[in-house]
């Protein structure tokens, strides 16, 4: 049911219980009272319907409900419940948070029917209804604050709810999205380097078959591997988006000898060296490191061409550097998401990366990464 609706029937239900009142003589008013009679009646109606725009026009609906009021009193028609519309409109008008004119209305009301009373020649008597005016005046306009600082105290309790809950769901969106993100990368890396490795070796393979079927064994032997290497590396990522403990393949810095072997295999020259004491890194770091590395070495295998390459990791205190640096050509492949995806995993964990031509010729990839797990610190 409408606002409008309500008011209608709030006007229709005062109007019926002010009749009912005055005319069973349920209050008294002074010995002066004259009975009611059409003007009376007339003036209780309008105040009664002006209910009806009680929150549609607060203002003006007060207004009537007050002069009906006072020219009411004025001409001694009997009974209080003839301000009953006026103290409705009072407490609206302060309950929808017009506090003076509130308080305008409630004097406007109180001065005339108090000072008819101080003019009278006698005193009111015992019993006067009107006497206990100015309290209920009173109490509509506290009543009338109460509630509305209620209501804005509930909507203030939903804004926060419905903030919470939008933040909760924008919460959960950017983590679907990193999570999307880490998916993407990690399929990238791990199968990208697997199918580069197969590619090189069936070009091996075709070129042998022939002429050295025992190197074509070889190769297609490295194939399998390669195969079975990218299915456990799968596995892998699916077991951590199972919440499960991954199985097969470590992906950090103790899998790189089995990433070498795998890229010399692929007929590739690389050459190894570690330096300072080795420590144990946090899973973050250790697997941005393994990826960085495998995606430099599979970059080496599909644009260098044949080439010499050179893996570092240097450990200190602070962190550790990782450099892959090659003598091949330049390849002729486009912009791809290799080198924006190694630069991810390195921001991605505090770290920094530097990759382009060498000081020598060919290409170098240079990653300096934490010694401790780094978070963003969110806004």
């Amino acid at each position: 049911m409408d606002s409008r609706r309500i008011d209608a029937l709030v006007a229709a239900g005062a109007l019926v219980a002010i009749m009912a009142g005055t005319y069973a003589n349920l209050s008294w008013t002074g010995a002066d009272e004259r009975p009611l009679d059409p003007v009376g009646v007339t003036l209780i109606v309008v105040s009664s319907l002006s209910l009806a725009w009680r929150r549609a026009a607060p203002l003006a609906a007060g207004l009537v409900a007050v002069a009906c009021g006072i020219v009411y009193y004025s001409a001694h028609y009997p009974g209080v419940f003839a301000a009953e519309p006026a103290l409705a409109s009072i407490y609206t008008l302060a309950a929808l948070g017009r506090r003076k004119a509130a308080i305008w209305l409630a004097v406007a009301l109180a001065a005339p029917v108090y000072g008819l009373m101080a003019l009278a020649e006698e005193d009111p008597a015992a019993g006067n209804g009107m006497t206990l005016l100015s309290g209920w005046l009173v109490a509509m306009v506290v009543v009338g604050e109460v509630v509305r600082s209620r209501r804005a105290y509930l909507r203030a309790v939903e804004q926060r709810a419905e903030e919470a809950e939008r933040t909760r769901e924008e919460a959960l969106l950017r983590r679907a999205g990193e999570e999307r993100l880490w998916i993407a990368q990690e399929l990238h890396d791990s199968l990208t380097h697997s199918i580069s490795v197969v590619n090189v070796q069936v070009a091996v393979a075709m070129e042998l078959l022939d002429r050295d079927p025992g190197r074509a064994r070889q190769a297609l032997a490295a194939i399998k591997e390669s195969g079975h290497e990218a299915m456990n590396e799968l596995r892998s990522t699916l077991g951590v988006l199972r919440q499960s403990v991954p199985e097969g393949v470590e992906a950090g810095l103790a899998g790189l000898p089995r990433l070498v072997s795998r890229a010399e295999g692929a007929g590739l020259r690389v050459s190894y060296t570690v330096t300072g004491t080795p420590y144990a890194l946090p899973p973050e770091v250790d697997r941005a490191a393994y990826r960085i590395a495998q995606e430099a070495l599979t970059n080496v295998l599909r644009h260098a061409g044949a080439a010499s390459v050179t893996l570092a990791v240097g450990y200190d205190p602070a962190g550790i550097m990782l450099r892959v640096d090659n003598d091949g050509e330049a390849g002729t492949a486009g912009p791809g998401m290799g080198l924006i995806g190694m630069r991810e995993r390195a921001v991605a964990v505090g770290g920094s990366l530097i990759a382009g031509p060498g000081e020598e010729g060919g290409f170098s990839v240079r990653a300096e990464l934490p010694a401790s797990a780094w978070s963003p610190v969110r806004s």
